[in-house]
């Protein structure tokens, strides 16, 4: 099965692509075979668009917090309200967002999803700093667009094109602890970074992982450019990988998320998270 393990952005260019490690998995191996970059959206859409049969994990929220959805539509599906979001342009999604947290009192602005919560993720209403908002805003429609098959969220999407949301910060937390791994900034790359990312390689090398996953992964002499780029888009698009290879070998067990969960959040199919 081919996989692909995308790390996001909100506004992919040159300077800023969107990074994609390209894997084949047997079942038991998870093969890192290259690595590739998407400048724009127009280059995402193609890659959700190209034949299957494969599956993604994408490091980004694909839903809103139910909350948020009942204090501001009607919607009972998914596809509805993210199209509905779509219409609006950056600017008026900005502020859509801020418009609904300025009256709000203080601890009721922003709302996570309960996999938020759980993960140790943002609210996807965030549109700064790590502004994983302006990422739904941006890749949810086109996910639509492109018409793949999302479990739980979109099952009307082609079956041979599989998208499921990763989340790289709560497999490192589970792995190896809550570290600091990788910063945009090149003067707040520091080598305490890049040796919480030489761990993070060694944690996918090892039994623990092994144990976890129920797969291993061979890195085929990619493991130095995962260490060695500071801003960590490399390793987290192995880790969307690790994740994807995981959900697919649950695919009869509903691709790892549990039963009872919102199909107006959506799930990360990271195997503590299952257990929890």
């Amino acid at each position: 099965m081919h996989v692909r393990g995308i790390d996001m952005t909100s506004a992919p260019k040159a300077s800023k692509p969107i990074t994609v490690s390209e894997c084949e998995f047997d079942g038991d191996v998870l093969a890192l075979k290259d690595y590739g970059t998407l400048g724009s959206g127009d280059a995402f859409l193609g890659a959700l668009r190209r034949p299957g049969p494969w599956i993604a994990g994408i490091d980004f929220p694909f839903g809103q917090s139910r909350t948020f959805l009942e204090n501001t539509s009607n919607a009972d599906d998914w596809t509805h309200y993210v199209e509905r979001f779509g219409r609006l342009d950056r600017s008026e999604w900005v502020r859509f967002l801020d418009d609904y947290k300025r009256d709000r009192p203080t601890g009721d602005k922003q709302h996570k999803r309960k996999v938020d919560a759980m993960a140790g993720g943002a609210s996807p209403q965030t549109h700064s700093y790590t502004p994983v908002g302006l990422m739904f805003h941006f890749a949810a429609p086109l996910l639509v667009e492109a018409d793949v098959r999302i479990p739980g969220l979109r099952e009307s999407g082609d079956p041979e094109r599989v998208v499921v949301e990763a989340y790289p910060g709560v497999l490192v937390r589970d792995g190896i602890g809550k570290v600091s791994y990788k910063n945009d900034m090149p003067a707040k790359q520091t080598p305490a970074h890049r040796e919480a990312r030489e761990r993070i390689v060694a944690y996918l090398r090892s039994d623990d992982f092994r144990k976890t996953f129920d797969f291993t992964i061979d890195l085929q002499g990619h493991a130095s450019k995962a260490v060695e780029d500071p801003t960590g888009d490399t390793i987290d698009g192995l880790l969307c990988a690790a994740q994807a290879a995981w959900a697919w070998n649950m695919r009869d067990r509903n691709f790892g998320y549990p039963p009872d969960f919102d199909r107006l959040e959506g799930w990360i199919p990271q195997p503590t998270l299952r257990r929890n």
